[in-house]
């Protein structure tokens, strides 16, 4: 990102999201034919491949729906799998919100959707290098208002998981830069999010004892670049192991990579950083897809 973000600013209009619900417990997958087991930093994924970034003969459909277009409060491209239109099945839903390069209002203007294909998992899906072990639906909305607005986000995932065939069991956020703001706002704002696991990326947030707990009930894996000076790593330094000092039923990971700046995104969606980051912190050996394929969350 071009612009450099405050933290404390952009954190600083956020103001408590309380409801009264319990916190849902999270259910890692106990598929015996995974061999990474919920949380551990020492297995590989020997099906991984998002390192070497290939050309693949993905058939899946990726379509525009610029704001307006239905009830979804904000514009958005949805990529389902080939064979959506062929099975009864549901798949799992991964949510990305995009940095503050891409904003736009593609209801005026339907061509300024075309920014949300620039970066992250939609950039991979149009340029025909998404090879993801497990089908999923994913979606990628358009901020048009300057920043996530936090409600607007819990609407937008609503949306989605009504209106596509999708297993709500299985619903995965992940953001880069004010995207990733974004997610860690939806996860210390609510006890009773959907989200089954979640990846911020050079993201920064407001921290308390509340937030705290509550993002202890989703496993998160952070990713910051160590010279980061858009959005500084002290806050996901600090978090990180406020987090695992709950005990949580899943330990949080917090993956740097020395010598890099804010511009850590692709480096992690693609997997080229694997073997790039620092020892002192969680391995990446394991794309991010994968890894959050292994939880769900009771649907409520």
């Amino acid at each position: 990102m071009k612009n450099k973000i405050s933290i404390l600013l952009a954190f600083g209009l956020i103001v408590l999201g309380c409801t009264k619900d319990p916190v849902q417990p999270v259910t890692p997958n106990t598929d015996p034919s995974n061999p990474n087991t919920p949380g551990d930093t020492t297995r590989t994924n020997p099906g991984d491949t998002t390192n070497t970034n290939p050309v693949t003969e993905d058939k899946g459909i990726l379509k525009a729906m610029p704001r307006g277009t239905d009830d979804a409060p904000y514009g958005y491209y949805v990529y389902t799998p080939e064979a959506y239109t062929t099975d009864t099945l549901k798949y799992p839903l991964l949510i990305y919100l995009h940095g503050s390069d891409e904003t736009g209002d593609s209801q005026g203007s339907p061509t300024e959707l075309e920014k949300v294909l620039g970066a992250g998992p939609p950039k991979m899906i149009d340029t025909k290098h998404w090879a993801p072990l497990h089908p999923m639906v994913v979606v990628a909305p358009q901020c048009h208002e300057g920043w996530w607005d936090r409600e607007h986000v819990r609407t937008f995932i609503r949306f989605i998981s009504t209106t596509y065939r999708v297993d709500t069991t299985r619903i995965y956020l992940t953001g880069m830069s004010m995207g990733g703001n974004a997610t860690i706002d939806q996860l210390n704002s609510y006890d009773n999010n959907q989200i089954a696991a979640a990846v911020p990326i050079a993201a920064g947030g407001v921290m308390n004892d509340l937030f705290t707990q509550r993002m202890a009930a989703v496993p998160l894996w952070f990713f910051h670049g160590e010279q980061d000076e858009t959005v500084l790593p002290e806050y996901v330094m600090a978090v990180a192991p406020a987090i695992n000092a709950l005990s949580p039923t899943v330990r949080a990971k917090l993956t740097l990579y020395p010598g890099v700046a804010h511009e850590c995104g692709e480096m992690t969606y693609t997997g080229s950083g694997m073997g790039k980051e620092d020892p002192s912190f969680s391995a990446f050996n394991m794309d991010v897809f994968t890894w959050m394929y292994q939880y769900t969350k009771p649907s409520h």
